[in-house]
């Protein structure tokens, strides 16, 4: 299977912090991959180094076969890699249809992928006209995950999506991405080990900035001692 992104032994500093000490881990195309840790494991700081956000200072980020560590985040994203960031980040004084818009790479991108983004989020298209200020936060998480889908992006890399919501609420957006990695491969950070249990095929567990163990999410579910030791989670 073809790896659409590999992370090889990247270290990254945030000011004179020491957060990521050695992370590996590998995403095949057409995948959903969890890393799973506890808060402040610098899940969150994988992502910004992967999208060149807080470069790394040492290691490799390979996306479809080329280094991309070093780059401007701009360039990274313009080679095929969407972001869905941790709190949402939408325009609040935006329309839906307005937020959707201004993610676009290139003139026309909205209107080629509307009908898949609406399909998806058909609470998207009611709302097209509402401020983003005025959705729900479930919907306000889908509009950020929709605004993701604008350009024809390779990865997306989506950062606690269910932090904040109603279980009910989570379900939707458990199901929309589900539909989502019919069409792209997805890196999720996800702190509820439930959803990321039945979303991803694949985890990586980080631990203190480093990366301690991988494998395939159905090995993971069964070994109730790694779950317990690194997870805290029963």
């Amino acid at each position: 299977m073809t790896n659409v992104l590999e992370v090889k032994e990247i270290e990254t500093f945030i000011g004179q912090f020491h957060i990521l000490e050695g992370i590996t881990f590998e995403v095949p195309e057409g995948s959903i991959t969890v890393l799973l840790g506890r808060n402040g494991a610098g899940k969150t700081t994988t992502l910004k180094s992967i999208l060149g956000l807080t470069p790394p200072n040492k290691g490799r980020v390979v996306f479809n076969g080329e280094e991309i560590q070093g780059l401007a985040s701009y360039k990274i994203a313009s080679k095929g890699i969407g972001y869905v960031p941790e709190h949402r980040a939408i325009f609040t004084d935006l329309s839906v249809e307005e937020n959707l818009r201004i993610a676009e790479r290139q003139k026309g991108d909205f209107a080629k992928r509307a009908e898949f983004i609406f399909t998806i989020f058909p609470d998207l298209k009611k709302f097209i006209k509402l401020p983003g200020g005025n959705l729900s936060g479930g919907q306000q998480q889908m509009l950020a995950i929709a605004r993701a889908l604008v350009p024809d992006n390779d990865l997306l890399l989506i950062d606690e999506p269910s932090e904040g919501l109603a279980p009910v609420i989570i379900e939707q957006v458990m199901e929309a991405v589900r539909q989502l990695s019919d069409h792209t491969t997805i890196l999720l950070v996800e702190q509820n080990f439930i959803m990321a249990s039945q979303l991803a095929d694949r985890y990586t567990i980080i631990e203190s900035g480093k990366s301690v163990k991988y494998g395939r999410m159905e090995e993971l579910i069964d070994d109730q001692e790694t779950i317990n030791r690194y997870l805290g989670a029963t």
